[in-house]
């Protein structure tokens, strides 16, 4: 009967995902107009903490970087020594950047959703200051649940974000916002040159985390300049997909490295 169940389970997990990827299929996640202008000349600064990801990750992990930039991160996990990971971003004018900068990087434009990896292609996904660049849920959403596709079960989401700052800068401009645009999320904002982002609370990242299949499993918080250089608070979350994560309990992982994977 265990083993009907299971067969069945699997069955609807195989007709979900392909549900996802006939209705994600050419989906273009809104890029705001400012990343193929004065975006693509910015500065990122959200720093990788190298110990926490050598706690998760082993050399030989299937690493995406995804929404790269300019293949900052996606460099320097090369340098660090893990040689299969891939930078994707959907504004061509980053990666054409990445690209001069970083000849050797494996930088790809992808503009659309899903990207042609199969399911469980990666052991691990990066997402950084990603969510905070898509200000809307719809496009959020899109996001995590392509990163829930591609994470092989028990894999890992690194994700690093601006919360909601409390100084009064930045509340200032959130709720200027949302008296201009009502009904939009607090904690949206405009910058002068042309940005548009989100600053969320702690729990709705968790939350859209956990809507997507990851739980939480380590958070690390800390200080980040931001494009403007102006110094904020910053959080890192650790998370695993939970897919089938049972069938993983003996931690050995798609590329065989730890325990911790």
């Amino acid at each position: 009967m265990g083993a009907l169940i299971g067969q069945a389970c699997d069955r609807a997990r195989v007709d979900a995902r392909r549900e996802y990827c006939l209705s994600m299929a050419g989906v273009r996640p809104a890029v705001h107009g400012f990343w193929e202008a004065d975006g693509a000349t910015k500065t990122f600064t959200h720093a990788l903490d190298e110990d926490l990801l050598a706690a998760y990750l082993p050399r030989e992990s299937r690493i995406l970087d995804y929404g790269c930039g300019y293949g900052r991160l996606t460099g320097r996990l090369l340098d660090l020594g893990y040689p299969r990971v891939v930078g994707v971003d959907p504004s061509l004018a980053m990666i054409e950047r990445g690209r001069r900068l970083r000849p050797r990087a494996p930088l790809r434009h992808e503009p659309e959703l899903p990207l042609p990896e199969r399911d469980g292609s990666f052991d691990a996904a990066l997402l950084f200051a990603v969510l905070t660049c898509v200000p809307t849920e719809a496009d959020q959403r899109l996001t995590l649940a392509e990163l829930a596709r591609l994470l092989r079960p028990g894999g890992v989401l690194y994700v690093s974000e601006v919360p909601l700052q409390r100084d009064a800068r930045n509340v200032a401009r959130y709720e200027r916002h949302r008296d201009e645009v009502p009904g939009s999320p607090y904690g949206t904002f405009t910058t002068d040159d042309g940005g548009f982002f989100r600053h969320h609370t702690p729990e709705q990242l968790r939350g859209l985390l956990a809507d997507h299949g990851f739980t939480v499993v380590e958070e690390r918080t800390g200080t980040a300049p931001t494009l403007h250089g102006h110094e904020v608070e910053r959080l890192q979350l650790v998370s695993r997909n939970d897919a089938d994560d049972a069938d993983d309990a003996d931690g050995s992982g798609g590329s065989g490295g730890s325990g911790r994977l």
